[in-house]
């Protein structure tokens, strides 16, 4: 080996280490911040990393995750926001009430969002046009509840007394239930309002089904409902109410029937979203998108439980009938 050869050789020495670090440093890292429980990821997990890969980005190969939860507790958010701010996350993607926490953390990520109502919650200034550094999915679910009261209604006509299930802990609450109770009026059915906030408060909820006689439950939409959906389901069975909720998984889990947008198919465009931001795309730029379709899920066997017959008109109506 000559002398010039040998110099290349300890100068590729001294820099190949400092290569690979600079390399392994340049893989992005997206935090992820959620209300909710790991084990409630399962449901999304799948679709959102399906969506992130069709943008060509797959977790532990080119890019890195942090996560973040809330395990139900609305009052840890801020800090676990911050914490991802602070770690210096080239995007942050937030559902819910998690949103909020997010945006007051950073003006300058990019946030990728999954929200009941975004323009009413101050997160974007138009759908169209979302300006700053929010983008994401509205999923419409508040809207829908009143719609979920006339198909529970659907499947047990005799019931007098539906009560809605409701997370006092979570934005536009009352607008819902306001909502929810004008439809109520209009059917002739009283509406007890139970709230719930932690998985105790759940099972108080439920006892409280016997007092008051109800012949049906309308679980609210909230995500911390979502990571408790085996609960939920199991609870409804307990005490035999039929139950009517705002995603499909409720009725996986055994629940009796729900009517909403698909969470799957939502998380799979929120993965591309984010893939999009990874690629250069500005939030500002990207508007923010509506469902258009939505799935009306039944489970018959939940109905043979509860002694019920589901309508022909509902079973017509159904995307998907679990027997």
């Amino acid at each position: 080996m000559n002398r010039r050869d040998l110099l290349l050789l300890v100068g590729w020495a001294m820099t190949a280490p400092r290569a690979l670090h600079a390399e392994q440093k340049a893989m992005p890292v997206i935090g992820y911040l959620s209300i909710a429980s790991p084990g409630s990821f399962g449901v999304v997990v799948a679709p959102f990393r399906q969506g992130l890969s069709e943008a060509g980005y797959i977790e532990g190969q080119n890019l890195a995750i942090e996560y973040r939860w809330a395990e139900g507790h609305y009052d840890r958010l801020p800090a676990l926001a911050a914490d991802l701010v602070g770690r210096k996350v080239v995007a942050i993607i937030a559902n819910g009430p998690a949103v909020l926490a997010a945006k007051r953390a950073t003006s300058t990520i990019p946030i990728v969002f999954v929200s009941a109502d975004p323009v009413g919650e101050g997160l974007v200034d138009s759908l169209a046009r979302p300006g700053g550094n929010l983008t994401g999915f509205s999923i419409l679910v508040d809207e829908l509840t009143p719609k979920r009261l006339e198909l529970l209604s659907e499947m047990v006509p005799q019931a007098r007394v539906i009560a809605l299930l409701v997370n006092p802990d979570r934005p536009n609450t009352e607008p819902m239930i306001r909502d929810v109770q004008e439809a109520a009026r209009t059917k002739g059915v009283q509406l007890p309002v139970l709230k719930a906030g932690d998985e105790s408060e759940i099972e108080a909820a439920f006892a409280a089904l016997v007092q008051l006689q109800a012949g049906g439950l309308i679980v609210g939409p909230d995500a911390f409902f979502a990571s408790r959906g085996d609960q939920l389901a199991a609870l409804a069975a307990h005490y035999a109410v039929p139950a009517v909720y705002f995603a499909r998984e409720f009725v996986a889990a055994g629940g009796l029937i729900s009517y909403g947008t698909s969470i799957t198919a939502v998380f799979r465009q929120v993965g591309i979203y984010t893939g999009r931001i990874l690629n250069g795309a500005k939030p500002a730029d990207l508007p923010v998108q509506q469902p258009t379709t939505f799935e009306l899920v039944v489970n018959l066997n939940t109905a043979k439980a509860l002694g019920l017959t589901v309508p022909p008109s509902i079973l017509a109506r159904a995307d998907e009938v679990i027997e």
